[in-house]
């Protein structure tokens, strides 16, 4: 804070004096009481002067920066500026004020002459001066930053000021430009809209344009002597791409100048365009099959032949690649994966092709696999010789399955589809069906059911139902847990046609001419028309042989078709073909006129007719056996016979107010086998007839029956002369009764409580034609 010399001079004075002059008593130095105790003088040397710890130097540099919080307002660092100045002048005097005392204190010096008090008077005097200077320094420092920032800011003010007049004067000018330049602005906004508008008017007439200048470059294209190798590149594609659209351009506006004729040359190119691919692809078949044939008969071997005609068959087609990608593309422009047709301008045309490249095709296979077809069903006739005709049956079907399979496979990697079942006649399905060949496919079943019928329409029935019901158990019926794949979807497939279109109608022949030859044309013995006694406790043991032979027939047809056939016109033939064998046997044993005839020909059509609803109710519900243990639907049967109050009915037929024939009809509506109403006889479905004519029969022989035993027990009760005691008629209905239904008492039961009403109402009856 103060200079060196300041602190220094001192010391230069005391050496300036010279200690050998002596110095007058008058300004002679006390001595220092500091003196030693012992009073011994020191040598009046006067030392320097110890450094004086004074505290550093306050330097008239800037302040070194700091980070101080700026001022959010004026008045914020207005306060902040007079604390810091506060702060600084207080730490400065309080410097100056110990500096001061230090110095005071530490400074004795010998008493100077006048010349160096004026001396010493001014270098102080000059001091003080930098003293003040120096302690003001800061507040210079701080108020000379005041003002180069109020000049700052002034600065900024004003250069605000200049820029906003300058920014509202341009405002003014661009309004005033806009104001100007407004319909200017519409003109052009009106020039643009105008320009959009030739210009979309110019790409449409462009666009139209390009529809009539491409015929002369494609006309060149397919024409040209090397045409025919264009359908082996990915341009011929482009071409018919080309082609469609520019037909339907045409077909679209057949206002535009001369559309009619561009669109009968667009579609006469489009003719030869696929017409080079179906040569062009016929030409590909014909070569492979030159190469494959000969091969294939030359090997003996089934594997290799297997390999030869699908796996080498394969490779060999899509080595010209691109002339299958334009076969696919083709076929898939008129059908879908599934084979079905897609409409469109140019059906006609792509339909046509793609139905002479599946001709080509198939012609091509039949001819190459012929060996293979042969070898085929020369195995399946030795297996019919020497074997059985069902073995044989079964292997060949097999066979035909795995190679239809096959075919299918190989044909959906070639044309990209896979024909399903369609009745649509413009279907690939049924395009392909239209030309059937000797090699089995997924749409050509017939070289099946040929070769079947030639050794069925000779076999046994028994022997045809086998096989069917084999073919509905292995392919049309899936277990639970088993998957359903791709050759068990293509087998069920088959099947299902192979049924519907030749199995089931030559099974159906088949029992047709069985029904004929054993019920129909059956002759009737007299042995035949007694009821032995039952065998075994098997309720149809002791039915007629006609009733045997439709139980038979009802229990082979029920194991060769489906419950969803069991409403067929055989199973109705069957049951109404037996119906009028059984009259024609009981108008036999009605000639016996005698009072209680033997056997008892109600009783005899009661055992035949029970055991034929039995087996027909077995056949409905899914439970159907050769030879059932018991009649386990005869409760069923005998509510759906029964009215609900059979005693007032015997007294309205007894009595004559009821017709027999509104019992046989139970009021318009009775109960089924299977347990559903059945509607009045005149809406009636032709196969409910034989069941509604099977109950009223039923209903009938049984009035009859408990009618005449009714008579014959009141008779054995009166005990008139000469009839037959109540114990001996009931010993007689017993073993009448044990005779036709031995092991079947619920049977005997019901026809005895019938038995027992017919007599009540018959006495009833009697008693109130007395009391008139």
């Amino acid at each position: 804070m103060y200079e060196d010399s300041w602190y220094n001079f001192v010391p230069d004075h005391t050496h300036k004096r010279n200690p050998s002059i002596p110095q007058a008593s008058g300004h002679r130095r006390r001595e220092s009481l500091l003196q030693p105790p012992n009073g011994s003088k020191q040598p009046d040397v006067v030392e320097q002067l110890e450094e004086l710890y004074e505290e550093p130097e306050t330097t008239i540099d800037p302040p070194e920066p700091t980070l101080n919080r700026r001022a959010k307002s004026y008045s914020d660092f207005y306060h902040v500026v007079r604390a810091q100045l506060s702060k600084d002048a207080a730490a400065a005097k309080k410097r100056r004020r110990k500096a001061r005392d230090r110095n005071l204190d530490a400074l004795v010096v010998e008493k100077l002459d006048k010349a160096d008090k004026d001396q010493e008077l001014r270098r102080l005097e000059s001091l003080d001066t930098e003293l003040i200077e120096s302690s003001h320094q800061e507040y210079l420092l701080y108020q000379d930053q005041l003002e180069v920032t109020e000049r700052h800011l002034d600065t900024l003010i004003s250069d605000a000021n200049g820029a906003l007049d300058l920014l509202t004067h341009l405002a003014d000018s661009f309004r005033a430009v806009e104001s100007q330049t407004s319909s200017f602005q519409a003109q052009c906004d009106d020039l643009l809209s105008e320009e959009r508008r030739l210009q979309k008017l110019a790409d449409e007439v462009g666009t139209d344009l390009h529809y009539y200048a491409y015929l002369d470059g494609v006309t060149r294209r397919l024409n040209a002597p090397g045409a025919s190798r264009l359908v082996n590149h990915e341009s011929f594609g482009e071409i018919l791409t080309n082609l469609d659209a520019c037909i339907a351009f045409m077909a679209k506006h057949p206002e535009y100048r001369d559309a009619e004729s561009y669109l009968a040359r667009y579609q006469s190119l489009l003719t030869k365009a696929l017409h080079l691919l179906e040569v062009g692809f016929t030409g590909h078949l014909d070569r492979i099959s030159s190469d494959l044939a000969k091969q294939i008969v030359a090997t003996q071997s089934e594997s290799a032949r297997h390999a030869l005609a699908y796996g080498r068959f394969e490779g060999m087609v899509f080595e010209a690649d691109g002339l299958v990608a334009n076969a696919q593309r083709v076929i898939r422009s008129c059908y879908d994966e599934l084979g079905n047709p897609i409409p469109g301008q140019n059906f006609d045309y792509y339909s046509n092709t793609a139905l002479s490249i599946f001709s080509s095709y198939t012609d091509v296979r039949d001819r190459d696999l012929r060996p293979m077809t042969q070898h085929d069903l020369e195995v399946f006739r030795k297996e019919a010789k020497e074997i059985n005709a069902e073995t044989a049956c079964r292997n060949f079907i097999k066979q035909c399955y795995e190679r239809s399979y096959d075919e299918a496979s190989l044909f959906a990697k070639i044309f990209s589809i896979d024909p399903q079942y369609n009745v649509d006649p413009q279907s690939a399905y049924a395009a392909l069906k239209a030309h059937p060949k000797a090699l089995v496919n997924a749409t050509n079943i017939s070289p099946i059911a040929t070769t079947l019928q030639s050794v069925l329409q000779t076999s046994e029935l028994q022997t045809v139902c086998n096989l069917l019901g084999w073919i509905t158990n292995e392919y049309l019926l899936l277990e639970y847990d088993e998957e359903e794949t791709r050759y068990s979807i293509h087998c069920h497939d088959l099947t299902a046609r192979l049924l519907l279109e030749h199995l089931w109608p030559l099974t159906d022949n088949a029992f047709e001419a069985e029904v004929t030859k054993s019920i129909l044309k059956a002759p009737i013995s007299p042995d035949s028309l007694k009821i032995a006694p039952v065998v075994n406790g098997v309720a149809s043991s002791n039915a007629h042989p006609i009733t045997k032979r439709a139980l038979e027939l009802l229990a082979m047809y029920d194991q060769a078709m489906p419950k969803e056939r069991s409403s067929s016109p055989v199973i109705f033939r069957v049951v109404q073909e037996t119906i009028l064998a059984m009259q024609r046997a009981e108008s036999r044993l009605r000639a016996n006129k005698a009072a209680n005839p033997e056997p008892d020909p109600d009783l005899f059509m009661i055992k035949n007719l029970l055991i034929l609803k039995n087996g027909l109710v077995s056949l409905e519900i899914g439970d159907v056996r050769s030879h059932p243990a018991a009649m386990q639907h005869f409760s069923q049967i005998w509510d759906a016979l029964s009215p609900q109050n059979w005693l007032g009915l015997f007294r309205g037929i007894l009595g004559g107010s009821l017709p027999l024939g509104l019992w046989s009809s139970a009021a318009g509506a009775s109960p089924t086998a299977n347990g559903k109403a059945i509607p009045a006889r005149t809406q009636a479905q032709p196969e409910q007839d034989a069941n509604e004519k099977l109950d009223e029969l039923l209903r009938q022989n049984i009035y009859a029956f408990t009618q005449r035993w009714g008579t014959l027990i009141n008779t054995a009760r009166s005990g008139k002369h000469g009839a037959k005691n109540l114990v001996a008629t009931e010993k007689e209905l017993d073993e009448k009764l044990l005779t036709a239904f031995g092991g079947q008492p619920e049977v005997v039961a019901k026809l005895k409580e019938a038995i027992q009403i017919n007599a009540q109402a018959q006495k009833e009856m009697k008693a109130e034609k007395g009391v008139r």
